[in-house]
């Protein structure tokens, strides 16, 4: 099976079908500018005449010539058949990431002048419209602009805008062409996609985990093999030396088929952004990235999330559950709503039976730490539980700030006081022999990837 997610392949670019001209929806044809300052200037021939300068019947004259034209102008613009649009974009679309989107624009008719914006879904990150196309006759031009969502969910393209200008510029007319399309935001699957040519060692390297060279040893037996200098003095199978009068070694391998459970925190916690992204959004990105590491080694990967909305997948096998995850958290979003910890580790300890080793990631404060520790300890009675806890990089650029003044000098100690009382939860967490990894959005796949390979090559699951 491909190490590609689905999802990815089955992304291609989807083309909607053009509406035709009685599909689209128009809008009251508007002065042009040109036309506002022809009556300007009509103005002024009004007030020159009003003094003498020139004669009235000049000024009926352009009232009736202006009139007429911009009359005929108008006529022109109405029987102007609405061009067919079809837009080609992703279907599925990972967040943070820009993409091109496609428009096919066929025009059946004279010579025309048209500025196009599409309607794609608000707050998105766009470049290249809108822009002004001068359609040949019966003619079919395609233009291209790049988009970048930056929310995860479902989203509707309501239709391409089109302004088309008349002959002589006097009028415009706005029209909507197109149909609507739906497309699906998923967490950023796009580095999945770039390890799979990789072995799971290399992509745990690709995305920063120190991983530490080890030969042969492991928890489940892989081969007999001969002797090779670093090997240790447990690993030589002195039975097979006997027979094969030479140093024969055992060369372990580490255990699969094991399980790892992510939880997220969808709760309060989760709400703040770094770089444009929510920390929610970090922490399922870099849920992915040690889940398609876990699955291309042999172990099960589930999801439980609990705080805002609650979500449950049984860790699965293979890498087709790469695809189950992204589509059981695409669309889900942290709430403003205090994570009860407690009562999804009793929920959570129902669902999970079989022993695994829990991630949790979430962002710990001194008073949770109670509610913390009692969910840790009711999980520890069958799991391995490790905590990320996600530290604000604002907090770290705060104590290098320069102490000037009042202000600054209280910003500073104020600082210091909550990374000490952080730092204090997290000793608690510590003495009772809960691994807390207090980390960055940054830090946190790389931490993640390499816990997970340090507890798989202990043989503590």
């Amino acid at each position: 099976m491909s190490a590609v997610p689905a999802i990815a392949k089955a992304a291609p670019a989807v083309p909607a079908r053009p509406a035709g001209a009685h599909g689209a929806r128009r809008a009251w044809p508007r002065p042009g500018p040109l036309l506002v300052w022809a009556l300007v200037a009509w103005g002024g021939l009004g007030l020159a005449a009003s003094i003498g300068v020139v004669s009235a019947n000049a000024w009926l004259i352009a009232i009736v010539a202006l009139a007429g034209l911009a009359l005929i102008d108008l006529a022109l613009l109405l029987r102007v058949s609405t061009p067919e649009i079809a837009r080609t974009l992703p279907e599925a679309w990972p967040i943070g990431v820009e993409r091109d989107v496609e428009l096919r624009i066929e025009h059946y008719g004279r010579r025309q002048r048209v500025t196009v914006h599409d309607l794609h879904p608000g707050g998105w990150a766009m470049r290249g419209l809108p822009r002004t196309l001068t359609l040949a006759a019966d003619s079919v031009s395609t233009l291209r602009y790049h988009l970048q969502p930056g929310a995860r969910g479902n989203f509707r393209f309501d239709g391409v805008q089109l302004r088309l200008h008349s002959p002589l510029r006097l009028w415009r007319q706005s029209r909507i062409a197109g149909v609507a399309q739906q497309v699906r935001v998923f967490p950023n699957f796009a580095p999945l996609a770039g390890f799979a040519l990789f072995s799971a060692e290399q992509a745990s390297r690709l995305v920063g985990a120190h991983i530490k060279r080890r030969r042969g040893e492991g928890t489940d037996f892989h081969q007999m093999r001969e002797y090779r200098v670093g090997d240790s003095l447990r690993q030589i199978d002195w039975k097979a030396t006997a027979r094969a009068r030479k140093l024969i070694s055992r060369e372990y391998q580490d255990e699969k088929n094991q399980q790892l459970l992510m939880v997220v925190d969808t709760g309060r916690r989760m709400l703040a952004h770094e770089g444009g992204l929510s920390h929610f959004d970090r922490a399922l990105d870099a849920t992915l990235v040690v889940s398609y590491i876990a699955l291309k080694r042999g172990d099960a990967v589930g999801l439980f999330t609990a705080g805002g909305e609650q979500r449950w997948v049984s860790p699965q096998r293979g890498m087709g559950a790469i695809d189950t995850l992204l589509r059981a958290s695409y669309d889900l979003q942290p709430a403003p709503v205090a994570t009860d910890y407690l009562a999804a580790a009793t929920e959570m300890a129902l669902r999970q039976r079989r022993r695994a080793l829990v991630m949790l990631v979430t962002n710990l404060r001194d008073e949770d730490i109670e509610d913390v520790l009692g969910a840790v300890r009711l999980l520890q009675r069958r799991h391995l539980v490790v905590v990320a806890s996600l530290r604000e990089r604002d907090l770290d650029e705060a104590l290098d700030v320069p102490v000037d003044d009042l202000r600054s000098a209280v910003g500073a100690a104020s600082a210091a006081r909550y990374i000490a009382q952080r730092a204090a939860a997290h000793d608690v967490l510590r003495n009772h022999r809960v691994t807390v990894l207090d980390v960055t959005c940054e830090q946190l796949p790389a931490a993640l990837v390499e816990q997970y390979l340090s507890i798989k090559r202990s043989g503590l699951l």
